[in-house]
């Protein structure tokens, strides 16, 4: 792993247990779709979904990829979307470059892809926006895990999903004009990373 992501990764192990009751009851639903994929050996295929697809979702896939590794569970397989496409945010894609992650774009389109890498020995994770529902996500057997109030509540239902769980959090979007633009970002990618890596903690 990327010496600089392993010590950001190995810095907020003891907030894990911080995290509150409530949101672990959430989390814990995950826990469970995981641990059973594993017990019947089958793929681990998790969704991250927000509206746009820009920022909260793809720190959601990032970091549950990344956590994946650090805690040696195989045969996880991250994605993200949203209600509609945009592009992978430049704040967004900022923040995990702060943390040490070399971003790669390997187009010059609007929506642009990018290949995220946090481990030589590792496949990038591949980041661009979409609809949940694109070709380049599973169609069936996946877990969505909703990180927006707004793709929650405009999703009334999404095909082929096993699991469907809301973990909404604030959207630092809101901040983008403001002088606490970086750090509102950082917060909101540790927040999703302290409770990705929770998740993963606990996986058997």
């Amino acid at each position: 792993m990327i010496p600089t992501v392993k010590s950001y990764c190995d810095a907020f192990q003891k907030e894990i247990d911080s995290i509150p009751a409530q949101r672990k009851e959430i989390l814990d639903k995950i826990i469970q779709y995981i641990n059973t994929k594993r017990r019947e050996h089958k793929a681990i295929n998790l969704v991250y979904v927000c509206t746009h697809n820009s920022r909260r979702s793809h720190f959601g896939q990032v970091w549950a990829q990344v956590a994946a590794s650090y805690y040696g569970i195989t045969d996880v397989h991250t994605f993200s979307g949203g209600t509609e496409a945009t592009a992978f945010n430049i704040n967004a894609i900022n923040a995990l470059k702060r943390i040490g992650f070399e971003v790669k774009a390997m187009n010059e389109e609007k929506n642009t892809l990018y290949h995220v890498f946090y481990d030589s020995a590792e496949t990038p994770v591949v980041c661009f926006s979409k609809v949940y529902n694109d070709a380049a996500n599973p169609t069936d057997k996946f877990a969505a895990i909703m990180t927006c109030s707004d793709a929650e509540q405009n999703c009334p239902f999404i095909p082929g999903v096993e699991l469907r769980i809301a973990t909404t959090y604030d959207d630092p979007k809101t901040f983008d004009l403001t002088p606490l633009k970086d750090a509102k970002y950082d917060e909101r990618c540790k927040q999703i990373a302290t409770e990705t890596f929770y998740v993963f903690s606990k996986v058997k």
